[in-house]
């Protein structure tokens, strides 16, 4: 699914001190399975994981995706793999704050189906939500409810490819290990790539990548 070759990213290219967040970069995923990207902060995953998904312009190598190169594409390109073949997870829910739990998902769908609302109470469900809780807004929900609400609007879609950026960074172990559970199960279909700095998380995982300085290790 992703053939990475040669990707790197510089900052302050033009000068003496160049700063590499990422340095040559070879790798190659497949179309399903989890993927955990692990490494200490500053290590480079998540930029590797925001050019993979089109978030960052790398500034040198190629990402190809499904026969694709990516770092070519349009804008509207890059919008259109976002919303229709990406899910994103992120540290940070990023809910609107004036819409209920439920809306928070239903607003991803890309769309309209009819079975819209069923589809986003089963993922809230499953993920520990009870149904009095669909209706409330984000400052009457937990850190931990409003991540997994995050985690039900990013599945929303049935993305191909499900970039989770610390999924679990907010939650407590019993809710961790569920969302994980969830992601290996959806992973088995799909394409779900894990970024943290946590190990335990990744005890299922398919394959870990250990970048370090911007440079997968050996």
């Amino acid at each position: 699914m992703f053939q990475v070759n040669n990707l790197s990213m510089i900052y302050d290219v033009n000068t003496d001190s160049k700063t590499y967040a990422l340095k040559g970069i070879d790798l190659s995923l497949p179309d399903k399975g989890l993927i955990g990207i692990i490494g200490p902060s500053g290590s480079g995953k998540s930029t590797l994981m925001y050019c993979l998904s089109t978030l960052k312009e790398p500034t040198e190598g190629s990402i190809v995706y499904n026969d694709i190169e990516i770092t070519g594409v349009t804008g509207s390109e890059r919008e259109r793999l976002r919303r229709r073949e990406f899910g994103f997870i992120f540290q940070k829910h990023y809910l609107v704050p004036y819409m209920s739990a439920l809306d928070n998902v239903m607003v991803a769908s890309v769309d309209g189906r009819s079975d819209t609302v069923a589809k986003a109470s089963g993922l809230l469900t499953e993920l520990g939500l009870s149904e009095k809780e669909f209706s409330k807004k984000p400052a009457k929900l937990s850190g931990g409810q409003c991540q997994r609400i995050a985690i039900a609007r990013a599945m929303i879609n049935d993305p191909k490819v499900l970039f989770a950026d610390e999924p679990t960074a907010s939650l407590d172990h019993a809710n961790a290990f569920n969302v994980m559970s969830m992601l290996k199960k959806y992973s088995e279909e799909r394409l779900v790539i894990v970024i943290t700095h946590d190990r335990s998380i990744l005890k299922d995982a398919d394959r870990v990548i250990e970048i370090w300085d911007g440079e997968i290790s050996k």
